[in-house]
This record gives C-alpha cells, structure tokens and sequence, in this order.
C-alpha cells in the first residue's frame, strides 16, 4: 500500500481532531505535532486552518454532487433519477461522516473567503435536485408541489442523518437509502406514476416491524 502525502495526512489529522475538539480548540501546532510534520511542511501545504475546514466540505459536497450529475446522465426519467440521487446522497452520510458531522459542527467558523467557492458547488447541487424535480411534475410523474419545499425538505432529511447514523447500528446505510427513497417516492409520485412497474421496483414490501424501537 502506497504510503499517505503529507497533504493526506495532515488532512486526516486535522479532521480527526476538529470532530474530537472541535475547529475553534484545535491550533496549527497541534495539528503539526500530532501528523509528525513542521509548520514549514503545514504552510507549504496549506494557507491556514481555515483552509481545512474549507477541504473538509469540499470532500463531500464534490461526491454528491458528481454522483447526481451521473444520475441524470445513466437514467431516463425523473424518477429514476430522483431515485439514484437519494441512494447517493444518503451513502454520503457513511463514506464522509466525520467530514459531514465537522463541516454542520463547525461552519460557522469558516473564513468568508472560502463561503463563496462552498455556496457554488451547494448551489449547483441544489438545481440539480430542483430541476429533476421540476421534470417529474411537468411529465406527471410527481405530484404538483412547490419545488423548493421538497427539494429542502428532503437535503433536510437526509443531511440529518449524521446526527444519529451509526456504522454498526440496527441498519445499514444500504437499507436506510432504501427507506428513505421509499416513502420519498411514496410521497412524491402521482398515483398513475405509482402504479408503473418500472417504478414500483423502488418501493419496499414492508418496513422492519422494530424499525422505531431499535434504530437509536
């Protein structure tokens, strides 16, 4: 196994200790100490702290939002789409925990110069899910309802989730997706559309009898 760069390293360290700490009580010599570096190898890596939390955002931000972009390439109509984008989106939570839990902990301390490159790619994220939404109600296949309020609604669900996810809980994340894009589409799409078997693939038989008992 190729050994870690620096960058990688000092990255892992730092996103390690701001979940641990917090941003605010974590300083550039801890973090220099603790990944066995200098503050020449840190700075020549990066300008400041700030910029690691910035970092830390873009790691998942830039999944979801290239996995959304492949969704609406792979599939063929809005709910197929919609579909593959909350798959992705709630895998996120597992393969970017400790990022997405630092980045909700700890924004407000992120230096204005990096909220404009954050709020571009969030934006870019945010029409890609209006749009695909506003697709299924002008082809009937979702129900005619405010774009914005869904679309929030359901970035609100599932950003959420790190709150009370865990990797070796009562569920995977494999199941939760599933259950999430269940009663979304549930919800969302027109009787007609519910009745299609292309997309009745999408919905559970049933849900776990102890689901509320035993998540948390």
């Amino acid at each position: 196994m190729a050994e870690k760069s620096l960058r990688d390293r000092i990255i892992e360290t730092s996103l390690r200790m701001f979940e641990a700490k917090g941003f605010h009580k974590v300083t550039v010599d801890q973090i220099v100490k603790e990944s066995k570096t200098s503050k020449g190898g840190f700075y020549h890596n990066f300008t400041s702290k700030d910029e690691l939390l910035y970092l830390i955002h873009d790691h998942f931000i830039s999944y979801v939002l290239e996995q959304g972009k492949k969704a609406n390439e792979q599939w063929d109509t809005p709910t197929e789409r919609l579909h593959a984008i909350i798959k992705s989106f709630v895998s996120m939570i597992e393969l970017y925990k400790s990022e997405v839990t630092v980045f909700y902990e700890e924004y407000m301390y992120l230096a204005p110069e990096y909220i404009n490159d954050i709020k571009i790619k969030r934006d870019q994220y945010k029409q890609l899910m209006f749009k695909v939404i506003q697709d299924g109600m002008d082809c009937g296949e979702f129900r005619d309802l405010p774009v914005p309020i869904i679309s929030m609604a359901i970035f609100g669900m599932v950003n959420w989730t790190y709150k009370w996810y865990k990797q070796d809980g009562q569920y995977s994340i494999e199941e939760i997706a599933d259950m999430y894009a269940d009663f979304i589409l549930h919800s969302l799409l027109t009787e007609e559309a519910r009745e299609n078997p292309e997309f009745s693939k999408f919905f559970l038989k049933s849900y776990p009898q102890d689901f509320k008992t035993q998540l948390f």
